[in-house]
């Protein structure tokens, strides 16, 4: 409380401990409670009673209930017929009435309170659901004030409302349809969470109380977003084209025939490359999805738009024009492929671009649309029969951002050569070659500008998949540090975590295992185009060039890189990154290290966490199953999942299981690889030979079918490693069980046993040997042998085997 002069004696009274409004002297008058100065006891102790009922009253509203308490009583023992302590109590009484939320409302929109507008949001993320009535009140109250101070705070707390409550929402549709434009103005000038909250409710049919309501106020609002977006440089934040998107992308089947061909360019206005990116997302999102449901008529639209403001000649009219094309390439590939190959199209726009004033922000422009345009085939020779000498120009002479993306333009246009094709068809004397593209693009790996970086992951990307550009980078140790480093970055930008990915998966891809039908068709192939060279894979491109280039993956840390990075990577860095581990572990000697760096642990968590069910997802957690399989192949299992870690050794099992379950080649076409199948079991086969008896068991019970039909496999490896796996189910007492309990299906297990003991393999006969070495302590599996007609006689010829440790299984 601040200090409060009397009008008739001038005396002061005593400053208060709590802060409260303003009053006329600039401090906080106790008048502001609606007190009077009438019976007073003394002048002293009415001062003081005044003084600590004003106190009382500020305290209980800023939730130190007890404290006002305090003060309250100690007023009502000096002054207790004092008009303004009994109306304090009254104040106080009223207010313990108001819900929390209200009292935090009130305090933010009358006091200006940006710590009570911090509560309330906060109890809005913490409480959940509001009561109904509740938040009527605290909307109409933080709506109706159009003059706070802060704005965004406003926002928030009406966007939380709408979000928590059912009431809340019904109370804004009940304001739309009672008068849309009023309330549609009344929300949109909050901010951007509000005016997306409003676009929400007007498909929420749960908020309204009939369909026929929502619709009609759906297309009213959806009008008034484009209305909005159409007044001139309003929409520089995007929130128009927020609520534009968001509706065309819920409902577009009937709203898109609302937009006409003028606000069809206002959205393709908002594509400029010069606008803020979010921006730019919107207006990309509602393009498309117009572009899909308008067909022919909207594509007239967009063939019309581009070449009027080229025609226009312009500055700023070029530039939007070139920024739409690139945008809607990627949308539409065929249809603007047409327009950009359309006879005259590429060689007029040669004189704007290399005329002597030119505007750098035009040739930006040109720049990503050349780029968004290598997406087609056909535009890629186009663009290399135009335009190579001048990108070569831009590459070497341009500042800023331009000669990366030119490089990486050059890149895409790469033959496989290593150079860039010229309008006849023969290379330049002049001629662009990879390694002056690599050149430059190591160069802007180490510009400190974030788009640089950008344009250098992305032409990496391209040049990489020659054998010989990855066999440069991957000498370059201090670029390899770089590359790993950008991993490592606080916070990478998705899009650049995925180059960098693509880079080092194609640093570490092995070429596909080929049946010989397919080897033969690639030679018919090679000889049928005169080119016996391509019939013969480059030795740069063979296993062991492929395996040192791994090592020097690993010895750069990259492994610890994804595991740091592992909870924020998108689907498509998942499938990636799963992929690089997977070529990583093939290497035997690897496994170790990448365990060390946390491999093992990263490809488990990769595995539950691919939730998807499509292709991409299916082929992604198999890599990550069969990379971890490979890594428990040739690591003690215990040493990386010890046993009272967490996750635990157990979790493995299921991964691992699935590949036996499905063959590669299930997922993918190409030859049947029953890799994935021989090296789980070998990896579960590590698992079983753990002190654990709860790891065997649980592999079989998990897996036994699986394993039981991988003993009769055609493949003398699988049923090889099958029997080695069997053998160690016999530490067991669940094993054994299943081949001793006496039953059909026991008595069946020990004759596949017994004939696995009689195969050529000798890896095969040692291994049923020891199962049977175990077996036989039971009367059950010797009742089982003993039926048999050469049941002894096999084991017997196990005496004559070459090998000791078969022999003293025999024995």
């Amino acid at each position: 409380v601040g200090v409060y002069k009397d009008e008739e004696d001038g005396e002061s009274f005593g400053e208060g401990e709590a802060g409260g409004k303003e009053g006329p002297g600039g401090g906080v008058g106790v008048e502001d409670y609606g007190f009077d100065f009438l019976q007073m006891p003394s002048k002293e102790e009415g001062s003081r009673a005044i003084s600590l009922a004003a106190q009382a009253v500020e305290l209980v509203a800023s939730g130190r209930a007890e404290d006002g308490s305090r003060a309250l009583r100690e007023a009502a023992s000096l002054a207790p017929d004092n008009s303004k302590v009994k109306a304090a109590f009254l104040k106080i009484q009223n207010e313990d009435s108001l819900h929390l939320l209200q009292k935090l409302c009130a305090k933010f929109v009358l006091d200006q309170d940006e710590q009570a507008g911090k509560e309330a949001l906060n109890y809005l993320d913490r409480s959940g659901e509001v009561p109904g009535n509740i938040a009527q009140e605290c909307l109409d109250l933080v709506i109706k004030e159009r003059h706070i101070k802060i704005r965004g705070l406003q926002d928030e707390i009406v966007a939380g409302l709408l979000r928590e409550s059912v009431a809340a929402k019904s109370a804004l549709a009940k304001r739309l349809l009672d008068g849309t434009t009023a309330a549609f103005m009344e929300i949109y000038e909050i901010g951007d969470r509000s005016a997306n909250s409003m676009a929400e409710i007007a498909l929420t049919p749960s908020a309204w109380s009939k369909e026929s309501d929502r619709e009609k106020c759906e297309e009213d609002v959806f009008q008034l977003f484009l209305a909005k977006l159409l007044e001139m440089g309003h929409d520089y934040d995007g929130r128009a084209l927020k609520g534009i998107a968001r509706l065309l992308v819920a409902d577009a089947g009937k709203l898109y025939t609302i937009v006409d061909e003028e606000t069809f360019d206002a959205i393709l206005c908002s594509l400029d490359y010069r606008q803020p990116a979010k921006v730019r997302s919107q207006a990309a999102l509602a393009t498309a999805k117009y572009l899909e449901l308008s067909g022919a008529k909207g594509q007239s639209f967009l063939c019309r738009f581009i070449p009027s403001r080229i025609a226009k000649g312009h500055s700023d009219d070029i530039i939007l024009a070139f920024s739409v094309a690139a945008a809607v390439f990627p949308i539409i590939p065929a249809q603007t492929a047409a327009l950009f190959l359309t006879e005259g199209f590429l060689p007029s726009l040669l004189p704007l671009l290399e005329k002597k004033n030119k505007s750098e922000k035009v040739e930006q422009a040109a720049l990503n649309m050349l780029s968004a345009a290598c997406i087609d085939n056909a535009c890629r020779d186009a663009i290399a029969k135009h335009f190579v000498e001048w990108l070569r120009n831009v590459m070497n002479t341009a500042k800023d951002d331009r000669p990366g993306l030119a490089a990486v333009i050059l890149a895409k246009l790469l033959q496989p050569s290593g150079s860039v094709k010229d309008p006849g068809g023969k290379d330049r004397s002049q001629k662009v070659t990879v390694d002056d593209l690599v050149s430059m693009f190591k160069k802007l790996l180490a510009d400190p500008n974030e788009s640089q970086k950008q344009s250098s992951i992305e032409g990496l990307a391209y040049s990489s998949i020659q054998p010989k550009v990855k066999e440069a980078l991957i000498n370059d140790r201090l670029f390899l540090a770089r590359l790993v480093d950008l991993l490592k970055a606080s916070k990478p930008e998705p899009t650049l975590v995925f180059g960098v990915l693509t880079v080092i998966d194609h640093l570490s891809r092995y070429l596909p295992v080929l049946s010989e039908e397919q080897k033969r068709m690639n030679q018919l192939k090679a000889y049928a185009n005169a080119s016996k060279s391509a019939a013969d894979p480059d030795p740069l491109e063979e296993d062991a060039a492929v395996s040192r280039r791994c090592k020097a993956i690993v010895d750069a840390g990259a492994v610890s890189a994804f595991v740091a990075i592992a909870n924020r990577l998108s689907s498509a860095s998942t499938a990636i990154v799963v992929n690089i581990m997977l070529s990583l572990t093939r290497t035997q000697s690897l496994r170790g290290t990448i365990a060390q760096q946390g491999g093992a642990r990263f490809l488990l968590l990769q595995y539950t966490g691919i939730g998807g069910t499509s292709d991409i997802d299916k082929q992604a957690r198999h890599s990550a199953a069969h990379a971890l399989a490979r890594i428990l192949i040739s690591v003690d299992p215990t040493l990386v999942f010890p046993t009272a870690g967490s996750p635990p050794l157990t979790s493995t099992i299921r991964p691992i299981l699935s590949l036996l379950a499905e063959s590669q080649s299930n997922i993918s076409e190409g030859p049947r690889n029953l890799l994935d199948r021989f090296e789980a079991l070998l990896a579960l086969t590590n698992l079983a030979s753990t002190p654990s008896s709860e790891t065997t068991d649980l592999i079989i019970r998990q897996g036994f079918p699986a394993i039981e039909d991988l003993l009769l496999s055609s493949n003398k490896m699988i049923q090889r490693a099958a029997t080695e796996l069997v053998c160690n189910f016999m530490t067991s007492a669940t094993g054994i069980e299943l081949f001793a309990d006496e039953t059909p299906a026991a008595d069946r297990r020990m004759h596949i046993l017994l004939a696995l003991a009689d195969v050529d393999d000798p890896a095969t006969r040692k291994a049923a040997g020891g199962a049977l070495a175990a077996l036989t302590c039971f009367e059950g599996p010797v009742k089982a042998i003993l039926k048999r007609d050469r049941g002894v006689a096999i084991l017997l010829a196990l005496f004559d085997d070459e090998d000791e440790g078969t022999v003293h299984r025999g024995l």
